[in-house]
């Protein structure tokens, strides 16, 4: 493993924020990982794991401990299976009819398990899928991070989130000092949350991961966004890569790319509703959606119904594309943040009454 002393958080994350790392250390091979851990013990320091920093702030104090950045890589298929994978006809269909047939509870396709290293860029995994022909992650083109982050925050985009194809995980778990594997059922899946980011945060660092992806292809309707794409331009391929084609343009046009514009991606939760909230909501000409999570109130909507799209804070630009991501043009410390982010959510409560919550994590 590389160990390196004092190494700006600013140049780790996305944001560009934050003092020094006591130590940085990166992770090449699995068998490294508890010299890592031990390494920390030894020193008497905390550990915190980061992966690409695109969803991670620094704080202009540093991190006055050990920095345990996963650098392990590799993809492959491990399996395939015609078994226990049944899903709704209404969701998905197959251009291979001879690789399905029909059940009571819809169809039944191929299953392909892939197994991924940590330290893969996720927008290389979902290349490979694509290029597979295996349906199920190609939506999430383009979210910026590591294989290993893609659990914890449970990814997701237009329609598509990682508990829908995941299987299970290989991590070391620095308490009991033991490589596990962890199910589905293990890491309680919500909205961009698991054990990792509640309940067991930094307890464990995530090896690999298992998906099942399968033959075939997404069916209309899509995301409005999509559409809109789709039907301007007259697309007719919806194939894994004609759906990562049409996604990959539709981010670029709305989303900074983190390596080259200082930003954190979507910055702020949405927010969810009780019925009985959605219906005052709607009552109050409030836009709500329902999804599988529930009823929800978008909290770019909230932040445009603001008057705050394109505006300057205390150096951080919301963007004039996407209100969800603040745009670091000349923000030089945490405070910076501080005030920017207390304004926005203060007014969309003022205006609103709802909390707009952070996504990103704070390292300390």
């Amino acid at each position: 493993m590389r160990v390196n002393e004092n190494i700006l958080l600013s140049s780790l994350t996305t944001m560009r924020l934050g003092g020094p790392a006591r130590y940085v250390v990166e992770i090449e091979k699995p068998e490294e990982i508890p010299d890592a851990y031990e390494f920390a013990r030894q020193n008497q320091l905390p550990t915190f794991i980061l992966g690409y920093g695109a969803n991670a702030i620094g704080r202009d104090e540093g991190f006055t401990g050990v920095i345990i950045i996963n650098r392990i890589r590799g993809i492959s298929e491990i399996s395939k299976t015609a078994e226990s994978t049944v899903i709704q006809g209404d969701l998905y269909r197959s251009d291979s009819p001879a690789d399905l047939h029909m059940e009571t509870a819809g169809w039944q396709q191929i299953r392909h398990l892939i197994k991924i290293m940590g330290g893969e860029y996720w927008d290389d995994v979902v290349k490979f899928s694509c290029e597979k022909g295996f349906t199920g992650i190609e939506a999430m083109s383009k979210i910026p991070g590591l294989a290993g982050s893609a659990p914890v925050q449970n990814i997701g985009a237009y329609g598509q989130e990682l508990a829908d194809t995941f299987v299970e995980l290989e991590a070391y778990d620095s308490i009991t000092r033991k490589t596990v594997t962890l199910s589905k059922k293990d890491l309680h899946f919500a909205y961009r949350q698991s054990i990792f980011n509640t309940s067991e945060k930094n307890r464990y660092f995530i090896i690999s991961i298992t998906l099942g992806l399968l033959e075939g292809q997404m069916k209309r309707p899509f995301y409005n966004s999509l559409e809109k794409y789709i039907d301007a331009h007259s697309i007719t391929d919806f194939s894994p890569m004609g759906i990562r084609k049409i996604v990959s343009v539709v981010r670029a046009e709305k989303l900074p790319d983190p390596l080259k514009i200082a930003s954190s991606g979507s910055f702020f939760h949405n927010v969810y509703l009780t019925e009985a909230q959605a219906e005052r909501a709607l009552e109050q000409n409030i836009p709500v959606y329902q999804s599988k999570e529930g009823f929800k109130v978008n909290a770019a909507w909230l932040i445009e119904s603001c008057g705050l799209k394109g505006k300057l804070i205390s150096g951080f630009r919301v963007s004039a594309k996407a209100p969800l991501v603040l745009i670091n043009e000349s923000a030089t410390s945490h405070n910076d943040l501080d005030k920017a982010k207390s304004e926005i959510v203060g007014k969309v409560y003022d205006k609103f009454g709802y909390w707009l919550e952070q996504e990103p994590v704070e390292i300390q």
